[in-house]
């Protein structure tokens, strides 16, 4: 069993769920013969390998137990990160803000080593200024109140700080020329110019590699909308891909699923401006606004 404890309340949830399972099918038990063995229901062994709820500590040793994990030691591992993963992220405190289907992304995020992505909209959130994000978020949620949107602003610059501790994750994104030349707010290009000169700082840092997919590219096999790849320290941990709707999100992790979003990306990246040349289109994009 794991002992990483570096990954983060949410990415711990994952990986004990999915040794949870690979304990019961090792068993050769079936989730309703599991169920039945510790006396609960089907839906709760589907949710706990899920990573869609809480592992409660004498649910988790019952089944253990009946898997064939007899080590005392080895049970009190397991329950110790079950412990861990019940600890509540920073982000806990603005579920008035944070909607379920995102609230686990930020978790993901904050344990990720690597992020990818593709944004065809927006400048991504781990980027944005203050007046840039202040901007996109009274677009999306126009009818909030300026104490929301202050709430949502600072939750989006909190996720920020992963990029400022010690050991920051990877982060590659390619960004649509439409994102850089669509006006963010009202107040002309001053927050446009602002945000962009934001970007030419964060693509001279190491670890960041940021690309420009220019209008001339044409079509291309991302066209749908944004997406996130996700790869962690754990090697128990799946990459996993995330999207968005207008009012929920998608979260893949099957290697098939997976490897198919990694070859958009790496299609996007080879029609996007080298990553060498990322300043000097950031630059004659902030002339042109």
């Amino acid at each position: 069993m794991t002992g990483n404890r570096t990954g983060g309340p949410t990415a711990l949830r994952i990986i004990l769920g999915r040794q949870l399972q690979a304990l019961r099918e090792r068993a050769e038990m079936s989730i309703d013969e599991a169920a039945d063995a510790i006396y609960s229901s089907p839906f709760t062994i589907r949710r706990m390998e899920r990573a869609e709820g809480g592992f409660k500590p004498l649910t988790v040793k019952s089944l253990l137990i009946a898997y064939g994990v007899t080590d005392s030691n080895e049970i009190e591992v397991f329950l110790s990160l079950c412990r861990d993963a019940a600890k509540p992220g920073w982000w806990h405190s603005y579920t008035d803000v944070l909607p379920d289907w995102f609230r686990t992304y930020v978790g993901l995020e904050e344990a990720a080593v690597l992020i990818r992505g593709y944004e065809p909209h927006w400048v991504p959130g781990l980027l944005q200024t203050e007046d840039y994000a202040r901007a996109s978020v009274r677009t999306g949620f126009p009818d909030a109140s300026d104490s929301e949107v202050d709430r949502r602003v600072t939750l989006r610059l909190a996720r920020q700080q992963i990029l400022a501790r010690p050991q920051p994750p990877r982060l590659w994104i390619v960004i649509d020329e439409t994102a850089l030349r669509r006006p963010a707010a009202t107040t002309g290009a001053t927050v446009m110019r602002a945000q962009i000169d934001r970007l030419l700082d964060a693509a001279g840092k190491p670890g960041i590699t940021l690309q420009v997919l220019p209008f001339s590219a044409g079509m291309h096999p991302a066209m749908y909308g944004l997406f996130y790849l996700l790869r962690f320290p754990d090697r128990e941990m799946p990459d996993i891909v995330y999207g968005e709707t207008m009012t929920s999100a998608f979260y893949f992790d099957k290697p098939r699923e997976v490897t198919g979003y990694l070859e958009v990306l790496d299609r996007i990246c080879a029609q996007a401006a080298p990553a060498d040349n990322t300043a000097a289109v950031l630059r004659t994009i902030r002339k042109e606004i």
